[in-house]
Formats: C-alpha cells, structure tokens, sequence
C-alpha cells in the first residue's frame, strides 16, 4: 500500500480547512463546495475585473478549465473574439481539449464554452494542433500570495499543463491566473513539487495580485504519475506508448 506524503497530507488538511471555512461562510453559489473547485458568489464579479488586465486584453488565445466558477472567464473570452480552449473534463479523451472559436461558433459562447454542453457544439483538439496560449485560467480550491495553488488533488490541472508545456505551447509570455474568493487566498505555505504549477495573478471580486516570480510548467514527470492514472487518461498512454498523433 502507498503512504501518502507529508507533503501530500498538509495539502489534503489545507483543503479541507477551506472548503470547511468556505461552506461556513456559505459562499458557494450553487451550495454546497465541499469536494468541488469553488464555484463561488462574485466569480462574475473577479471575471469582469480579469477582463480588465492588461494580459488579458492583449491575449488572443486563452485555454481555461471546465468548472462552474470560471464560466464567466469563458464566455467573456468567447465574446471578445479570443481563440478559448478548455479541457475535456478529466483529460478523457486522446483529443483532451475542446476548441471553441467565436468565428465558427453555432450557437451561444456561454452555451458552446459550458462543461457540461461543450461536447454537443464544440469540436475537440490535441495539443499538436493547438496555438501558443497567450493566457491560462486555472481553477483553485486554495491559493497563497506566492502563487502556489491546490485544486481538488485529482491532478489535472498539472497533467493538463505539462502535456502543454511538452507540446511548446506554454511561453515566458503565457500569464497563468486563478480566479478565487478572497477567503480562498491564504497565508499559509502550500507545499510545491516539481509538477506542480503556479500561477502569475490571482484575481478575486474585489482585487488582482500578482505573484512573483514566474515558475513554468516543463514537461510530463511520468515518475509522478500512478499506473492508473496514466491508465485512465487517453492521451497519457498514447504519449508513453509513442504513439503521438499528427
């Protein structure tokens, strides 16, 4: 049987102080967020601010992931005209990203950009076949002034960004944000290991703080990886097997 790390452990304890705090304070908008990232009373509100930054403004290419709290985030990149990809849910197909371009859209961009309605109107992608990104928006159960984030500890913001990274898709340019509740900030030291990605802003409702200094994602650490999660993720066991498509 594997032991869980100390590492692993104090993350596992932040997570559940904050969702405990965060159901205290009742700030999920859709109940309960216990399990879950955030989806939390005023994302519409740290969306806004978001679309106000300078990085933001001038990106063209943004990849965000599917959860409710950054709906917002997506349709306002859909609806300036900005190239959005967003991952499949659980990184579960080989073509693990939808792609969602305002030019060749059939149907509304909060429709076409929704977790759960992407599958019925957007078509998906593989890295190979995707641009440079310009922004990514990742979605945080805690996040501490430094930058270092942790999401639900399935890992699939960090596997979704390295198989980024592998493919030359993630910049010195690429601005990395979260966007959170305030309560979500947090003081205390989050451990960080070599597969974990920080972010460059933090954006919530009232505030965006930014998080020197940059830490880039660089590739697949295939020695962090389970057996079954590389056996429950598609595109994982093409890339080990060789078996990249073109």
């Amino acid at each position: 049987m594997n032991s869980i790390s100390p590492d692993a452990q104090a993350k596992n304890h932040l997570r559940e102080k904050m969702w405990a705090l965060l159901d205290a304070e009742n700030i999920g908008r859709t109940g309960a967020v216990h399990g879950k990232i955030p989806n939390f009373y005023g994302a519409d509100q740290a969306a806004r601010l978001l679309s106000q930054h300078p990085g933001w403004t001038a990106a063209q290419v943004v990849k965000a992931n599917p959860d409710k709290a950054q709906a917002e985030v997506r349709r306002a990149a859909a609806e300036a005209g900005k190239l959005l990809y967003m991952a499949v849910p659980k990184i579960a197909t080989e073509d693990p990203f939808y792609l969602i371009d305002p030019q060749k859209l059939s149907t509304a961009p909060e429709i076409a950009s929704s977790g759960k309605l992407a599958a019925q109107h957007a078509p998906r992608t593989h890295p190979e076949r995707m641009r440079p990104l310009d922004v990514i928006v990742c979605g945080s159960v805690a996040v501490n002034p430094n930058g270092v984030r942790i999401g639900k500890g399935a890992g699939y913001s960090d596997i979704e960004m390295a198989l980024l990274a592998q493919a030359g898709l993630v910049t010195d340019t690429t601005l990395i944000v979260t966007t959170v509740h305030s309560l979500q900030v947090t003081d205390e030291p989050i451990p960080e290991s070599e597969h974990d990605v920080s972010v460059d802003l933090i954006v919530t409702p009232e505030e965006a703080i930014p998080c020197p200094p940059k830490r880039r994602p660089s590739e697949i650490h295939w020695e962090s990886l389970t057996e079954d999660k590389v056996s429950a993720i598609p595109i994982l066991q093409a890339l080990r097997e060789g078996g990249r498509r073109t």
